[in-house]
């Protein structure tokens, strides 16, 4: 890890006072500023915040907005909800794949996309809805991914 992402982290944990009880915001500070929680600065929160490295981890598996791995630049999360599923998100999901080439849960090479899915989303009406970054697309159809990555490759 290079020493600026150390001098970060620390800036991240301090902002947050060094508290225990603010370990969360730090992790979720950590992520923001590199796409994943990285062992070596996981290593330096809970250092700094006098938090166990243990402690840390079972935060970062427990809750799912947590990535241990390198996420891309836009993360990209189809919903499988029962409506979403049964109008065909599951084949919007095989088209995100196959135009990435990446599988569910991966991160394209360039690290500008990560793939994944989640449970449902509460816009059923809007379904088979796909979730990039904070904006939701619906109804989204096989047809639609192309254009909708175009959207997001330049950015």
């Amino acid at each position: 890890m290079t020493a600026e992402a150390i001098t970060k982290t620390k800036k991240i944990v301090s902002r947050w006072e060094n508290k225990p009880e603010n370990v969360i915001e730090m992790m979720h500070d950590v992520q923001n500023e590199f796409n994943y929680l990285p062992k070596e600065l996981i290593k330096i929160i809970s250092e700094e915040s006098n938090v166990p490295v243990a402690q840390i981890y079972n935060i970062a598996t427990f809750y799912k907005k947590f990535s241990l791995t390198p996420k891309g630049k836009h993360k990209i999360c189809v919903c499988m909800g029962t409506p979403c599923h049964a109008l065909g998100a599951p084949k919007v999901l095989s088209a995100l794949e196959r135009e990435l080439k990446i599988k569910c849960g991966g991160t394209t090479e360039d690290m500008q996309f990560s793939l994944d899915i989640s449970g449902c989303v509460g816009t059923c009406g809007l379904a088979p809805v796909v979730i990039i970054e904070d904006d939701l697309y619906g109804p989204v159809g096989v047809q639609g991914v192309q254009k909708l990555i175009k959207k997001y490759k330049d950015k």
